[in-house]
């Protein structure tokens, strides 16, 4: 593929339970019929044609795959789980009961959800947006049984010999002889206690989730899920057992396959560094055999692992949140210097391209929240620094561009900062976007219109060629703190591309805005092609008013004059000509 043809990815990362759902009930521990659900068949066109407009490229669909809930539909022949196993009345995306079926909670015609889903797969294709969905690997839901998947597959754990913790050729982990003993403090949630049901059994118990091998999960654990077992013998010190090749590889890759062959576009892969790099390495290159432009985005959290996951896994991309995203928020909240930001990228060792940047997921606070920043603005410097640092993709959570706040009790997830992936609920401030089913913002406020305004103009500078192909030179360094520079606030960077030329500038300054006086140095110039060059203009494209670079006659010298607005990020176009 050319370089000039490559397609910058832009990730929207929505839950349909969520982004649809326009009941504002909010009870708290609601149920559906209470707080109501999103539908798949309500994202439609005309809403992907309003978030395609934002410059996304991609939607991350997430809580697709049919998870433990305490919902039920007994006229369909679907059973809800036993409360105590389910984190929440809506119950985690992340706790898969079929890997093969869409979550009846998102169909409006529930016989017909796979249908539904593949219609809204072409919907996406029909604007040009790709699909992302998630696999889960790591871990499923203790009542996991899937009803759906093809015939003659035999299901997970059906020929799992239970008297043996360790088989390499088991799906599970157990605990033989031992019977699983959860959290008391789960009696006492309101969706258990009042639901009249038998406490849950199982034995022998499953190992945990989180790779914990007990038979007493604690409450901060993930009890309500069971470790899948890729032939990795824990208990004695993670002994590989891969020859031969262990019989969940090849239900996993299966599962890979049938989404794959849905035409999904993409697998965003919860937890990857939890499942050993050795599978990867086997199963993503079959993928790509069948599906070369199928990508694979890894959730992971250590910086020690990145290049096995890229080198050796296979990865297209992954996480940055150990790194860019935690640096990026204690800026934010004023307890580092902007300054170490350039530490992040050095880390990485040129690796930057493949790092997926993010101030929001659904793991995440919101920056709105009282937790975070307390205001959707603080988080512009952040966002404009994720997103234009380099060419690898930008992800932002729906909601985010609203400046939800995820504040309040909605039941399980408490008042944490976040949206809950656990409950029936809907997002306030998202309903004023969603406006009655207009999808215009026609409810939002001042502050609203402008935040959705900088995400708007921000994600679609991402596919200009400076930032989708180019160069990246950080300022850093060539500019000291003194009279019209303060490192504490202020990170610039240069992104360039054959003639174009971009000065990004973000003020993290939660009340002043600052008048700059920013150095260029001769190198810089030298590699953007502009030696013997003269600064003509520099418009600033991310502004919704005229802000334009000053004593551009000047710039080699004292340095280019620009003024960043408070808790802003500026895009100058650098226009040069000839001396």
């Amino acid at each position: 593929m050319k370089k000039e043809s490559f397609i910058r990815p832009v990730i929207y990362q929505l839950l349909p339970r969520l982004f649809s759902n326009t009941n504002s009930n909010n009870k708290k521990f609601g149920t559906l019929s209470e707080n109501g659900c999103g539908k798949l068949n309500h994202i439609t066109s005309r809403v992907l044609r309003q978030i395609r407009k934002q410059g996304i490229t991609h939607i991350w669909f997430t809580g697709l795959l049919e998870h433990a809930s305490s919902n039920a539909y007994h006229q369909f022949g679907i059973e809800g789980d036993n409360p105590e196993v389910v984190k929440g009345i809506a119950g985690s995306p992340y706790a898969i009961r079929d890997y093969y079926d869409i979550d009846p909670d998102l169909a409006e015609n529930i016989p017909s959800r796979m249908a539904e889903f593949e219609s809204l797969v072409k919907r996406c294709h029909k604007i040009n947006m790709g699909v992302i969905i998630d696999f889960v690997p790591n871990h499923v839901a203790r009542s996991y049984y899937s009803d759906t998947r093809p015939n003659g597959v035999p299901d997970l754990g059906e020929n799992d010999d239970n008297d043996k913790a360790f088989l390499p050729s088991n799906n599970f982990y157990y605990l033989p002889g031992e019977e699983l003993e959860l959290p008391e403090q789960l009696k006492h949630l309101p969706y258990v206690s009042a639901s009249g049901t038998e406490p849950y059994h199982e034995f022998p118990a499953k190992a945990t989730g989180n790779d914990g091998f007990t038979a007493r999960p604690e409450i901060n654990d993930w009890y309500e899920t069971v470790k899948l077992n890729y032939g990795v013998d824990y208990r004695d010190y993670g002994r590989k057992y891969f020859d031969p090749i262990p019989d969940t590889w090849f239900k996993m890759r299966d599962i890979l396959l049938f989404w794959a062959s849905k035409n999904v576009d993409g697998f965003r892969c919860d937890m990857a560094e939890m499942v050993p790099v050795e599978f990867w390495k086997w199963v993503i290159p079959q993928i790509k055999e069948k599906f070369p432009d199928i990508i694979f985005i890894a959730e992971i959290y250590n910086p020690d692992a990145y290049r096995l996951y890229i080198e050796t896994g296979q990865f297209d991309f992954l996480y940055d949140k150990v790194g860019l995203y935690d640096t990026l928020r204690l800026v934010t909240a004023g307890e580092v210097h902007a300054r170490n930001i350039t530490q992040d990228w050095q880390k990485l060792d040129g690796l930057d391209p493949y790092m997926l940047r993010f101030m929001e997921n659904h793991d995440e606070q919101r920056i709105a929240s009282a937790q975070f920043a307390g205001n959707a603005r603080a988080g512009w410097p952040a966002m404009a620094v994720s997103a234009l640092m380099n060419m690898g993709p930008v992800m932002i959570y729906s909601g985010q561009e609203s400046g939800e706040p995820g504040s309040g009790e909605t039941g399980f997830s408490g008042d944490d900062g976040r949206t809950s992936i656990f409950d029936y609920c809907s997002m306030p401030e998202h309903l004023k976007w969603v406006n009655e089913g207009k999808y215009d913002g026609g409810s939002f406020s001042t502050e609203q219109k402008k935040n959705y305004n900088f995400y708007t103009r921000l994600l679609n500078l991402c596919h200009h060629e400076a930032f989708r192909l180019g160069y990246f030179y950080d300022l850093m360094w060539c500019n000291d703190d003194n009279e019209f520079f303060n490192g504490k606030y202020i990170y610039t960077f240069l992104r360039y591309y054959e003639d174009r030329a971009f000065l990004v500038v973000a003020n993290f300054h939660k009340e002043k805005a600052l008048k700059l006086k920013i150095k260029l140095p001769h190198d810089a110039l030298k590699l953007m092609g502009q030696k013997g060059s003269s600064l003509s203009s520099g418009k600033d494209i991310l502004k919704d008013h005229r802000n334009h670079v000053r004593d551009v006659e000047k710039f080699n010298d004292t340095g280019i004059t620009v003024t960043a607005d408070r808790l802003s990020a500026h895009a100058f176009h650098l226009k040069f000509k000839k001396v």
